[in-house]
């Protein structure tokens, strides 16, 4: 039986897990370490301490002396900024640092705004990589004259177990830099940009071998935790959509051919499939459910709290929550949109609110989800993962609002388990990423939109919540 290690470098702390080919995880191991915010809007890591975790759990999952092939993934977007030795010149910048907001509108101004789109399908982002790489040249100049190399969170772990300078493309999808069509990074921008090409790593697919660790065990190229987390849910073929329930969540579909065109209500990036993917994401889906415990809920239980939301009738007697308690990202892309409830009478209690959250985050989900069919995807099923998708009530809640199955899976361990197959197919154990997924991936549970009654009142309010926020946009704003 073959083994396979996937290591997730996450925002909070990297995991690894340990896999054999039918799919069964045999260990597991986390560590964590800190995120610092020296000025606000700022996030900021030391690439130091994710590698010390990296050597950490593999420790504790026994090493990688018996082990087929390891597959990385991690947190998308961040800068790691590296001088002529391979040492680290500054703090890596993340995926939500939001000090670049100058320097995107710079990209735009400099390329063009839409060859800015047509290039990458993707409108400049603070989160994104060359925005940082940007700021650093203007702010940091001193630093930015050291730099040799700019490389992605996990592929600084691949550089230390391997000493190659390799990406994959979905994870370079979200630089900002990559030609999405082509596949490569862009010459045309980095031209434009005066960028020397030399700063960035060589980009492959994510199932091939991208460099070989000192015991020999293949590293496959892995991707980005958004692509990983596709391939662990085996969301590889067109018509099937999964939908993470994390504290963000995103709505994520595989796409055979890029659509007519790129939007900027979504973020459309190569998939680790080979092909592409396009994906919503809103910023506070289970952290809303999480504000409204601490606040509302103190010391209750979440089954407890949906229990209450559920012994409300759907619509939540005409109460309205908007779910944009940090900023939205998609539909609006808009950072300072802020959340709000609307609709309250003295007849409404904590329990109408308590369901007017989770039908506020469903509808938001339900937004992502339009803008997917928007682009030309048929959904046939949702596939649930992330703490949310425990919830019976909110399962069926989903599968309700949007009229499409929702299923569970056997297996939900993230992003990590999506990169051990990865690794699985760099080491010709799975012809293709589509085959590993048909080999290991199984549903739990199926849920059945109910229809009738209940859908023509989730239908309304809908209705009422996507009026909401154009109505609600400038209030509080000096301009």
């Amino acid at each position: 039986m073959k083994t396979l290690v996937g290591i997730d470098v996450g925002t909070s702390g990297t995991k690894a897990l340990v896999m054999h080919d039918d799919g069964v995880v045999t260990r597991r191991a986390t560590a964590e370490y800190p995120l610092s915010t020296p000025h606000p809007g700022w996030a900021e890591q030391d690439p130091t301490d994710w590698w010390a975790a990296v050597e950490t759990v593999l420790g504790q999952v026994g090493g990688t002396r018996d082990v087929d092939a390891i597959g990385l993934t991690g947190q998308m977007h961040g800068a790691v900024f590296l001088d002529a030795n391979g040492d680290v010149v500054r703090p890596a910048m993340l995926w939500n640092d939001q000090r670049t907001e100058r320097e995107c509108a710079q990209i735009d101004e400099i390329v063009g705004a839409s060859r800015v789109r047509a290039i990458t399908w993707n409108p400049p982002l603070t989160g994104f990589q060359l925005p940082k790489l940007l700021w650093l040249r203007t702010h940091e100049p001193a630093a930015f004259a050291r730099v040799r190399s700019v490389l992605l969170p996990k592929d600084y772990i691949r550089f230390k177990l391997t000493g190659e300078r390799i990406t994959d493309v979905a994870d370079a999808s979200g630089t900002g830099l990559l030609d999405i069509a082509k596949r490569t990074w862009s010459t045309e921008m980095l031209e434009a940009l005066d960028l020397d090409p030399s700063l960035f790593p060589r980009v492959v697919e994510s199932g091939e071998v991208a460099g070989v660790t000192r015991d020999g065990v293949p590293i496959a190229a892995g991707a980005g935790d958004q692509a990983a987390a596709g391939v662990g849910t085996g969301t590889v073929r067109p018509g099937i959509v999964s939908v993470c329930l994390g504290t963000s969540g995103v709505v994520f579909t595989a796409l055979d051919a890029l659509p007519a065109g790129p939007t900027e209500q979504a973020q459309t990036f190569c998939h680790a499939n080979g092909r592409w993917h396009v994906m919503a994401v809103m910023l506070s889906c289970g952290g809303a459910v999480r504000w409204l415990r601490d606040t509302m809920y103190p010391g209750v239980s979440y089954d407890d709290i949906t229990a209450d939301a559920d012994s409300v009738s759907p619509g939540a007697d005409g109460v309205t929550f908007l779910p944009y308690l940090t900023g939205e990202r998609s539909p609006h892309n808009d950072p300072r949109a802020t959340g709000a409830f609307c609709g309250l009478t003295v007849r409404h209690t904590r329990a109408h609110l308590a369901r007017a959250v989770f039908e506020g985050v469903t509808y938001g989900l339900l937004d992502g989800l339009d803008v997917l069919r928007g682009t030309g995807v048929a959904p046939t099923q949702l596939r649930l993962t992330g703490g949310g998708a425990v919830s019976p009530f909110w399962r069926q809640l989903i599968a309700d609002v949007t009229g499409t199955p929702c299923v569970t899976l056997s297996c939900d361990e993230g992003p990590g388990y999506g990169a051990a197959l990865l690794a699985g197919v760099a080491a010709n154990i799975w012809p293709t990423i589509a085959d590993a997924c048909d080999a290991v991936i199984h549903i739990h549970h199926t849920t059945e939109p109910r229809g009738g009654d209940s859908a023509s009142r989730y239908a309304t309010a809908a209705r009422a919540y996507r009026e909401l926020y154009p109505h609600l946009r400038a209030w509080g704003r000096a301009s």
